[in-house]
């Protein structure tokens, strides 16, 4: 409980193409006191990371499986732009397939760690928690 104090009025980019898991993740999230912006495909998450001020998103939650451009495309992306947030910002993928490949591919494209779909909410609340305040203390 404690640690997810941490969490009320940090920025969150919300990266999934399902309006339901969308409602869901928003909850959970405002919930918690989280700003929440939601980008519905990858191309849109990028273009969200890209306007946005630097040091703007505290994290990206980043579904791997999206129309347009997916997950871990979209990830490449962020990464590989030429802004000082591009590099540290914490990427969470959101998956439903938590297998270890799938797991593996993400961290090669930077990013951070993994959500479990269904989303389990004190799972997703201490993971940011803990990724959230690790980027402060670098």
């Amino acid at each position: 409980e404690e640690r997810c104090a941490g969490l009320a009025g940090r920025h969150v980019l919300l990266c999934e193409d399902h309006p339901l898991n969308q409602e869901i993740a928003r909850a959970l999230l405002s919930g918690k006191g989280m700003i929440v912006q939601v980008a519905e495909d990858g191309q849109k998450g990028v273009d969200a990371f890209s306007k946005a001020p630097v040091g703007y998103f505290h994290c990206i939650l980043m579904d791997l499986r999206m129309p347009v451009m997916d997950g871990i495309e979209a990830a490449k992306a962020i990464r590989s732009m030429d802004r000082p947030d591009a590099g540290t910002v914490p990427i969470l993928a959101m998956t439903a397939d938590a297998f270890s490949d799938d797991v593996k591919k993400c961290l090669k494209a930077g990013m951070n760690g993994h959500v479990a779909k269904p989303i389990d909410p004190q799972k997703l609340y201490d993971t940011l928690a803990e990724i959230i305040e690790g980027a402060r203390a670098d």
